[in-house]
């Protein structure tokens, strides 16, 4: 009797405005999605290869070295990701916990940032592997850290199911992105405290705001107990799982050819991230500042280019509005390959944070419309994987060209930057052969 009694009771009301928002787990997830952009722009995008750029580069023969060195780290932290990673969803999928694993990954990589900071500033002379040792100390510590930030997003993004209904989980989801944009402003009040030639002064600070910023979710977000004991997978079944949604998916003709066309938009995609700092100051002539202002331009208009092609994509279809996303990127690229002056680089800096921010907008509607409902996770997971594996091959072709052609300077990053426009041109050729019925889709 008690158990009809329960099943009787009302489904609780949806929370609207701020008492959604200013749920505590809610706002403490978004707060990490603040914290970990920190370590994303600072690190990554900006600081890690200024600091490279300086240590190594001098002249344009150099430079490309350097670009060779930030290229090839991104793309071993990638080989490591697509090696361990299903493992990671395994432990998942065993314990039902996620905070659990994501403090300790999210420890180690804050760590690994502060011993780039004082690895960077030890002074020796030893060698090793040819490398000076403090160099070789910051490109490691780096790849751990690199490795341990984007191995916790394993355990972070599953966390938005635990924290509300299907009627609110769009709105959570668009909260912890605009904390997350917000996180990449606050990450830059470090650059005024840096010198101009002491990029790894921003390490250690960018490491403590990374840490500040994670507290909340460390101290208040409590895992969800699991509704049953789940059967234990053998230890190696994430790979068996990948290996069968291939399978399958190859059986969705549509879900297929785009899986593959969306490996080489977000092959372009993410290598471009990698190298945009050095290129702008090493081949346009960008001061540091000038860069900051730009990737600012870069991040506002990749929120306006998100919210804008939400419309496009509920107008147009979402193949369609994927095809004029890759065409902004074909031709931010195709300009970024053949800028001679800073403001052929500024507008090609702002489309093409108009494309980054639209490819996920547009990309995930078309999963949700191509998909099965029943299979749509398993298919979110290839296409994750699938974006782990071209974060390998975009960086090592670009890091390949400007090593094997550093001494025609500058040309052979725009040959670099120029291969990935070619990338595009090759998913579009594959999107294009994309069987899509929109009125069926509607």
């Amino acid at each position: 009797m008690a158990q009809l009694n329960l099943q009787r009771q009302p489904a609780p009301s949806p929370r609207r405005g701020l008492a959604l928002y200013f749920a505590l787990p809610i706002l403490s997830w978004a707060f990490y999605d603040f914290a970990n952009t920190i370590f994303s722009s600072n690190i990554v995008t900006i600081f890690f290869p200024f600091y490279l750029q300086d240590a190594v580069g001098g002249n344009e023969q150099m430079n490309q070295i350097a670009s060779t060195m930030i290229t090839y780290t991104n793309a071993i932290v990638s080989v490591f990701l697509v090696l361990l990673s299903p493992l990671f969803g395994v432990w998942m999928d065993r314990t039902g916990r996620k905070k659990a694993y994501l403090v300790p990954f999210t420890l180690i990589s804050i760590l690994a940032t502060i011993l780039m900071g004082l690895s960077a500033m030890w002074k020796t002379d030893a060698e090793l592997f040819g490398l000076p040792l403090s160099l070789a100390g910051v490109l490691l510590a780096f790849m751990i850290a690199k490795f341990f930030y984007n191995s916790s997003l394993v355990f972070y993004d599953p966390m938005i199911s635990d924290l509300g209904t299907k009627q609110e989980l769009p709105l959570i989801s668009g909260f912890g992105v605009a904390i997350g944009y917000v996180g990449t402003l606050m990450g830059l009040v470090v650059y005024p405290f840096i010198g101009a030639h002491s990029f790894h002064q921003a390490f250690i600070p960018s490491a403590l705001l990374f840490l500040v910023f994670s507290l909340p979710m460390f101290l208040f977000y409590k895992d969800k107990p699991a509704k049953q004991v789940q059967e234990k997978k053998p230890f190696f079944s994430g790979y068996r799982e990948i290996l069968a949604t291939f399978r399958e998916a190859r059986a969705h003709r549509a879900i297929f050819l785009f899986m593959i066309a969306y490996f080489f938009f977000n092959d372009a995609i993410a290598t471009a991230v990698s190298v945009m700092a050095v290129y702008a100051k090493a081949v346009v002539g960008f001061s540091t500042g000038k860069f900051i202002l730009l990737y600012l331009v870069s991040t506002v208009s990749s929120i306006v280019g998100s919210f804008v092609f939400g419309y496009v994509t509920k107008r147009v279809g979402a193949k369609r509005a994927i095809l004029y996303v890759a065409i902004i990127l074909l031709i931010a690229l195709t300009m970024a390959s053949l800028a001679v002056n800073q403001i052929m680089f500024w507008i090609c800096g702002t489309l093409y944070g108009v494309a980054m921010g639209a490819t996920w907008v547009t990309s995930r509607t078309l999963i949700v419309q191509l998909t099965p409902a029943e299979k749509r996770g398993q298919f979110f997971g290839l296409f994750a994987f699938s974006g782990k594996v071209s974060s390998i091959v975009g960086p090592t072709i670009y890091g390949t060209i400007t090593l094997l052609l550093a001494d025609h300077g500058n040309l052979a990053s725009r040959i670099a930057i120029g291969s990935l426009g070619i990338l595009v041109l090759v998913g579009l050729a594959v999107h294009a052969r994309m069987p899509y019925d929109r009125e069926k889709m509607m």
